[in-house]
């Protein structure tokens, strides 16, 4: 082998040297502080955790003393009182209620929303799109317009006065903006995939359970999510449609601590603290979902 055959040594310095590779550039960051953003982000946490320390710290307060101390002073005298009289006085039953009728509400969603979502997506014509818009008409109609109406339905249905009673209108009003939700992230799934699934002789209700429903799950966990809170921070239709004891929830529960003399606002305070834990849970575990789903609620 001769010297003109032998691979030359590149230089490494000098006007001419080639740049490094890419993985051995300096990273330059282009990013810079915002301060606003910062003090806007602070003020924020303290709105929203400042109410919750309140409530927590009067709920841990002693019932002769919740009127004598200020709203944010820590309790002198601690005490789970308020917390046993809470579990001891009917608790728990609301609470079963409560999540009877959440459970209920989010399957009954899920069931006729999930395929709803899927037509309004899948089918190219005018019915389906004017049905489409017809059905969201149902976001701006307030519960309180109709609720006069609902009652004499549910009167003459022989439900009133029973969990199906809270949980079919709640259910009802949940719809609209569970489908808008879903239809928005159901136009995320490329339609080669359709395509693809077609060409294999897949009918459109196993599409709708091998492909749609599993690159739906962000969509379908804030529908969960949001279809959950409705049912679980109801009022009003527990309110209007129940009235003995049986069938009460977590919202009219709190009716317990207030009487014609007087609130106990500590012992309230602790079964709002109470009942606020087992959703918080839910939404801890399902918040990727929850953002995710909201995300693609505009579709492409």
């Amino acid at each position: 082998m001769s010297y003109d055959t032998l691979p030359r040594p590149v230089k490494t310095t000098g006007p001419g040297t080639p740049p490094p590779p890419a993985r051995h550039r300096p990273r330059h960051w282009t990013r810079r502080a915002n301060p606003l953003a910062g003090l806007g982000s602070l003020i924020w946490l303290a709105v929203v955790i400042i109410p919750i320390y309140a409530m927590i710290s009067a709920s841990l307060t002693r019932q002769d003393e919740a009127l004598g101390q200020g709203a944010l002073e820590p309790p002198t005298n601690p005490t789970l009182e308020n917390y046993n009289t809470v579990l001891n006085s009917g608790f728990g039953h609301f609470l079963t209620n409560t999540a009877i009728v959440a459970a209920a509400v989010v399957a009954i969603v899920l069931v006729l929303c999930v395929p709803l979502a899927y037509v309004a997506v899948r089918t190219r014509n005018r019915w389906s799109g004017a049905a489409f818009r017809l059905f969201l008409l149902g976001v701006a109609i307030p519960a309180q317009a109709v609720v006069v109406p609902l009652y004499l339905m549910i009167a003459k249905l022989g439900l009133y006065d029973s969990l199906l009673a809270i949980i079919l209108p709640t259910a009802a009003f949940a719809m609209p903006v569970a489908v808008l939700i879903l239809t928005g992230t159901l136009r995320d799934i490329s339609e080669e995939l359709y395509e693809a699934m077609a060409l294999d002789g897949a009918s459109p209700l196993r599409m709708l359970f091998q492909l749609t429903v599993p690159l739906a799950k962000g969509g379908i966990g804030t529908v969960v999510i949001y279809s959950a809170l409705q049912a679980w921070n109801g009022f009003l239709f527990p309110l209007i449609f129940t009235q003995s004891d049986g069938p009460r929830v977590l919202t009219l529960g709190l009716f317990n601590y207030v009487s014609q003399f007087g609130v106990n606002i500590p012992a309230l305070l602790a079964s709002v603290v109470l009942s606020g834990i087992p959703i918080f849970a839910v939404y801890l575990v399902a918040r990727r979902a929850l953002v995710g789903g909201l995300m693609g609620v505009g579709g492409k």
